[in-house]
C-alpha cells in the first residue's frame, strides 16, 4: 500500500490518482499512519497544541510572537494588508530587527516573507510598498518573495487586467512562524482576518522540527519566487528559471524538485528519528535514555498528537493533499461524521462524488451570501455570491434527488456585520463524541485549491481527550451560528440568482 501511495509522487511533473491510494489502516498507535508514507510524522505532545477561535486573539498572537522572536521570522500569505493595523505589524518587525541588530556581535534574526505577486502587488500601495521599509533598513537580514504563477504568461499575462488576473493562479499558503513556534491558519495578513472575518488558527508551540519543515518549505517556494528589491523592481535568483519568461515545464520541474527535498527529507529526518525513539524504548535501554535525558533536562512526554503537513501544488504536479483527502472522504465509515466549512462552496467533483456517494454522515458548513467576502463588492466580482448560491442549490438538488438529506446535511454561517472564510474538516470516528483528527491550513476543497493554487494545510491526529476536546469546541462554535439548509432557503428573495448569473457560472466557477 505504500508504493501505491508513493506511485504518483514518482511520475512528475503531473501525477494522475485513479484509484484512493490506500485503505485506513487500524494496526499500529492510530489508524492515519498511512500519510507518513506520503510525508513527513511529527509526534508530539498535545500540551504543545493551543486552538484559537477569535481574529482579534489571532492577531495580538501574531504581535507577541514577532516581538518575542530571535532567531527566525517566516510568514506566508496570500498578501499584506495596507491599513494602520498592517502597519503595526510591520511595527514590531522593525522594532525586532532592530534590536536584534544592536544586540552583541552580528544580528541572528532572519525574517522571511512570501507572498503572491499579482496579489501582492495590485494598487499603487500594495503589500511591496509595506515591506520595501523594512529591506531598506534590514537588508542582510530580510527577504520579501513574490510567488507569480506559471500559468500567467505571454499574450494571458498581457490582457487580463488587475484582479482578474488573480484567477489564474496564487500562493495561497498561510503559515506563520516565529523560532519553534508555528501558527496554521486560512487567515491572510489583513486587517478584516484581524477584526471581524471568521478563520481558525492553531498555534503549534516549541515544535522544532514542524519549524523547521516550514521555514525549509517556504525556502523553496521563494527560491523559486521573484525577489523584491529596495527600489520596488522584482528580479530572480541567480541561474533560476522564470516563472512566466523561462520555460515553462523547465521551471515546473525545478519547482517540484525543490518541493519534494524538502518533504522528502523531512520523511526520512522523522523515519530516522522513529527508528532511535524504537530502539530506545526496548528493554534495558528505556531506563538509561529517560536517566539520560532527565540528566540533561530535556526529558519530553510522550507523544499523543501526530502532525502531518499536506501539500498542494498542481501546477508543479504535487498532489499530496488531493489524495489525503480523498482518502479520507472514501475510507470513513457509516455512521463517522464528518463536519467540512469553507468559505467558499465550490467542491471538485470528485470530493462532490465522494460525499454523496459514501457511508458517513456529512454536515458542510458554508457562508450565507451576506457573510460571503465578495457580497457588495463592485462589478462582476459583486455577483460572485449569487454564483456560489446557485452551485450550492444545484448541490443541495442532487442531496434531495438522492434522498440523502439525513446523511448530507448544509449549514449556512451567518453573522451580523462579519464575513466568512473558515475552512478545514473535522472527523468523528462512528460511536465517538469528540474528533480524532482535523485539517487545518488553506485549502477551499475546490476547483482552484486543487488544480491552480500553491495551498497547504495539516492533518492534526490526536489520542488526548483534551485536545479533541478543544477541537470539538472550535467546530462547535463556528457551527452554532449557523442555520440548516432546506427548500425553503432558496425560496427567499436574496436567493434569487440571475439568469446571465446561471449560464456564466459553469464557465467560471473554476476561476473562483
Amino acid at each position: 500500500s505504500s508504493w501505491l501511495l508513493l506511485a504518483p509522487l514518482l511520475t512528475p511533473p503531473v501525477p494522475v490518482i485513479t484509484a484512493p491510494p490506500c485503505s485506513l489502516c487500524p494496526e499500529g498507535a492510530h489508524r492515519f499512519q498511512w500519510i507518513r508514507n506520503l510525508v513527513p510524522e511529527f509526534g508530539i505532545s498535545s500540551s504543545h497544541v493551543k486552538v484559537l477561535s477569535s481574529p482579534a486573539e489571532f492577531y495580538e498572537l501574531l504581535k507577541v510572537q514577532i516581538k518575542a522572536a530571535k532567531q527566525r521570522v517566516v510568514m506566508a500569505s496570500l498578501y499584506l494588508g495596507t491599513g494602520l493595523l498592517e502597519q503595526e505589524l510591520v511595527g514590531c518587525l522593525e522594532e525586532t530587527l532592530e534590536k536584534s541588530l544592536q544586540a552583541k556581535g552580528s544580528p541572528d534574526l532572519r525574517v522571511s516573507i512570501l507572498l503572491d505577486y499579482t496579489r501582492g502587488s495590485r494598487g499603487r500601495k500594495n503589500s511591496r510598498t509595506m515591506l520595501i521599509p523594512l529591506l531598506q533598513r534590514f537588508p542582510e537580514q530580510v527577504r520579501v518573495s513574490l510567488f507569480h504563477t506559471p500559468n500567467l504568461r505571454g499574450l494571458l499575462r498581457l490582457l487580463i487586467p488587475e484582479r482578474f488576473n488573480e484567477t489564474i493562479g496564487l500562493q495561497h499558503i498561510k503559515v506563520y512562524l516565529f523560532d519553534d513556534n508555528v501558527i496554521l491558519s486560512g487567515a491572510n495578513l489583513s486587517d478584516l482576518y484581524f477584526t471581524n472575518r471568521q478563520d481558525r488558527y492553531v498555534l503549534l508551540r516549541d515544535s522544532p522540527e514542524i519549524a523547521d519543515f516550514f521555514t525549509e518549505l517556504v525556502d523553496a517556494i521563494g527560491d523559486v519566487s521573484l525577489q523584491l528589491q529596495q527600489d520596488d523592481t522584482v528580479q530572480m535568483m541567480e541561474g533560476m528559471v522564470h516563472p512566466y519568461q523561462g520555460d515553462k515545464v523547465a521551471y515546473c520541474e525545478i519547482a517540484n524538485r525543490r518541493v519534494m527535498e524538502v518533504i522528502n527529507s523531512a520523511r526520512t529526518r522523522q523515519e530516522l528519528l522513529h527508528a532511535k525513539t524504537f530502539h530506545s524504548s526496548q528493554p534495558g535501554s528505556s531506563l538509561l535514555s529517560q536517566q539520560g535525558s532527565q540528566a540533561s533536562g530535556s526529558l519530553k512526554p510522550e507523544p499523543d498528537t501526530w502532525i502531518y503537513p499536506l501539500i498542494q501544488m498542481k501546477p508543479f504536479g504535487i498532489q499530496i493533499d488531493e489524495m489525503v483527502t480523498e482518502t479520507l472522504l472514501t475510507e470513513a465509515e457509516r455512521n463517522a461524521r464528518v463536519y467540512l466549512t469553507t468559505g467558499y462552496f465550490n467542491l471538485t467533483q470528485a470530493y462532490m462524488d465522494l460525499i454523496l456517494g459514501t457511508r458517513a454522515e456529512y454536515r458542510i458548513l458554508l457562508a450565507s451570501p451576506e457573510v460571503n467576502g465578495f457580497f457588495g463588492a463592485k462589478g462582476v466580482a459583486g455577483a460572485i455570491p449569487a454564483a456560489y448560491v446557485y452551485i450550492e442549490h444545484q448541490f443541495y438538488s442532487e442531496v434531495c434527488y438522492l434522498q440523502q438529506q439525513e446523511r448530507v446535511q448544509l449549514q449556512e454561517y451567518s453573522r451580523a456585520g462579519w464575513t466568512f472564510h473558515a475552512k478545514g474538516l473535522w472527523l468523528y470516528l462512528a460511536g465517538s463524541d469528540l474528533p480524532c483528527l482535523t485539517l487545518i491550513g488553506s485549502p477551499n476543497f475546490g476547483y482552484r485549491s486543487v488544480h491552480r493554487d500553491l495551498e497547504a494545510q495539516v492533518a492534526i491526529v490526536t489520542e488526548n481527550k483534551a485536545l479533541q476536546q478543544q477541537l470539538h469546541q472550535e467546530q462547535e462554535q463556528l457551527y452554532l451560528c449557523s442555520g440548516v439548509v432546506s427548500t425553503s432557503t432558496f425560496e427567499q428573495p436574496n436567493r434569487y440568482v440571475k439568469l446571465w448569473v446561471k449560464l456564466v457560472t459553469p464557465l467560471i466557477k473554476n476561476f473562483f
